[in-house]
């Protein structure tokens, strides 16, 4: 949310974690996360529009694939685009 910001303010975010979508709609059952949706709160602030759906896994492939590519890197990687950068592996195609 942080580098979306450095691009636009009018974003929907979609996540295929139910519990995600559960913690920002009821922070209070979920006060082990205290910290981060306090910080997630401040940043929706920033978003005029801001929304956040549920996208299941078997609708979000590119996504996850991207995500989990993202973690082979080892390291902080940051890409914010419409489009898979052309020096990630494309995905397996479904």
């Amino acid at each position: 949310m942080e580098n979306m910001l450095q691009h636009s303010t009018c974003q929907n975010f979609g996540t295929d974690c139910k519990e995600l979508i559960a913690m920002l709609k009821d922070p209070q059952d979920w006060p082990s996360f205290a910290t981060e949706l306090e910080r997630i709160e401040t940043l929706q602030i920033c978003f005029p529009d801001f929304s956040i759906i549920h996208v299941p896994r078997a609708r979000n492939q590119i996504s996850d694939f991207l995500a989990k590519t993202a973690r082979s890197f080892h390291r902080e990687l940051l890409f914010i685009g419409c489009s898979i950068p052309v020096w990630l592996p494309r995905p397996p195609q479904v």
